[in-house]
């Protein structure tokens, strides 16, 4: 054990981790980074093949982005928005303006995915108020949801695993039936079937209940952490239908989807839909400083307008909101996708991806494999005709992410969801590459599977 390892057992509470496993096994180091790669400190290689969780885009070591950070550093590392403005946020937030779907027209920054929710939730709860409206204190969010883990977006989140320990501490929302085609246990035939189901059973809720319901939450396209659960094709378009005629607001989740990750630079874009509220993270700095936003209609933004005795103001805030560096980050990651044409040519890895997942879906232990852009999931089942899992405590899908990095690809999973989401940055070869390890992964621990071999992975950090 070297001394970096010894210290962090010694004083770390990592995250969504349990800490007894983590610190009775050995543990990686990572020392540097570099394009789509990681090294440790033995001098070992490894693909990123989660980006870090999910937040670098465009590689470590970026040189452009780099130099931005140097910049800005070289005038000031963090100055206050409360009062004070400076250039780097100014900037960036006319940028996000610019790329944004039409109306999001304001900017208020955070720190990271679950600030960006809060403030969403608070701004939507307080905009009725403001708006003559108080009894419309209720939201909707779907099963299986995750929205980051204040207390707010916990309340918001519907994922048992993360969520029931601290339900006392949360407020109640209505939830609507998770989106998800696979994990239905309805009986439907198709998925047209079940997405008439899903959209009637939003109508006929918000018919009786709009006058009392604020704001519908949701992550568009792809539920991430609860396992990349896809929604069928028309149902965010036919949520913003249905949250418009009730005159309900539509908060979309972004901080997973954003930033090219779904083949488009958000995933509303898939079916022209104009929320009136986004929430953004990860992927805005390219990963290399934290930083969360939510963006707002002009319509949301000045009912918060008034005069000082009327108490209008958002009180809400963070010390470092608008932080100059990661806004510089932020900047210099907007110039690549455009120097880089990044969205443009996604295509060729994408089909990388679903070759992949075609070839995964064929496997003895795989239920499901499903793909939304750069993002997958590979879902393992013991007998995948009746779906059945496996034993929880077997911890399969943690140990194949164990197997992964002898071959050299760090991924993680969910449960028993194995998660592939590479940065935009890697090449189709790159993209080939890493799957061609996940693949030597899981040939290995289902050979040891099928041949009865005692199986036990302890792996500390799975979900």
């Amino acid at each position: 054990m070297n001394k970096w390892e010894e210290l962090d057992k010694k004083y770390i509470w990592h995250p969504f981790t349990q800490m007894k496993g983590w610190v009775e096994n050995p543990q990686l180091v990572i020392e540097r980074g570099d394009g789509v790669k990681l090294y440790d400190t033995e001098g070992r290689s490894y693909y990123d093949g989660i980006s870090s969780l999910w937040v670098n885009i465009h590689g470590h070591h970026r040189k452009e982005i780099d130099d931005a950070v140097k910049a800005q550093l070289d005038k000031i590392a963090h100055s206050t928005l409360l009062g004070l403005i400076n250039q780097p946020s100014a900037e960036f937030a006319e940028k996000l303006v610019e790329i944004t779907p039409e109306g999001l027209n304001k900017v208020f920054y955070s720190d990271d995915g679950s600030t960006a929710v809060e403030a969403a939730v608070k701004i939507a709860f307080q905009y009725w108020q403001f708006k003559g409206k108080p009894e419309k204190q209720q939201f909707i969010n779907l099963g299986d949801s995750y929205h980051g883990d204040t207390v707010g977006a916990v309340s918001v989140g519907n994922i048992d695993v993360f969520h029931k320990v601290y339900k006392p501490l949360l407020f109640a929302t209505k939830k609507m039936t998770c989106p998800s085609f696979y994990h239905s246990n309805l009986g439907f035939k198709t998925e047209q079937e079940f997405l008439d189901y899903l959209l009637k059973e939003l109508d006929e809720y918000l018919a009786e209940n709009a006058d009392k319901v604020a704001a519908m939450i949701i992550e568009p396209l792809v539920q991430a952490a609860a396992g990349m659960l896809m929604q069928p094709k028309g149902y965010i378009k036919g949520v913003r239908e249905l949250t418009k005629k009730y005159g309900v607001l539509l908060i979309v989740d972004e901080v997973a989807t954003g930033f090219g990750r779904t083949g488009k630079l958000f995933a509303c874009e898939h079916e022209g839909v104009l929320p009136d509220m986004m929430c953004m993270s990860k992927g805005i700095t390219g990963g290399y400083l934290p930083l969360g936003a939510t963006m707002v209609t002009d319509e949301i933004y000045n009912a918060f307008l008034g005069e000082p005795e009327e108490y209008k103001t958002f009180y809400h805030g963070h010390s470092y909101t608008g932080n100059p560096l990661a806004c510089a980050a932020g900047l210099a990651g907007l110039e690549i996708f455009a120097k880089d044409k990044v969205i443009e040519n996604l295509p060729p890895k994408m089909a990388v991806i679903e070759k992949y997942m075609e070839r995964f879906s064929q496997m003895q232990f795989v239920g499901n494999a499903r793909q939304c852009g750069m993002l997958a999931g590979i879902e393992l089942m013991y007998d995948k005709e009746k779906k059945v899992p496996f034993k929880p405590e077997l911890l399969i899908a943690g140990g194949i992410c164990q197997t992964a990095r002898k071959y050299g690809l760090i991924v993680r999973n969910i449960g028993d969801v194995i998660i592939f989401m590479p940065p935009l940055a890697s090449t189709a070869q790159q993209i080939e590459e890493m799957l061609g390890m996940l693949e030597q992964a899981m040939q290995e621990v289902f050979a040891e599977i099928a041949a009865g071999s005692k199986t036990d992975f302890s792996d500390p950090c799975a979900f």
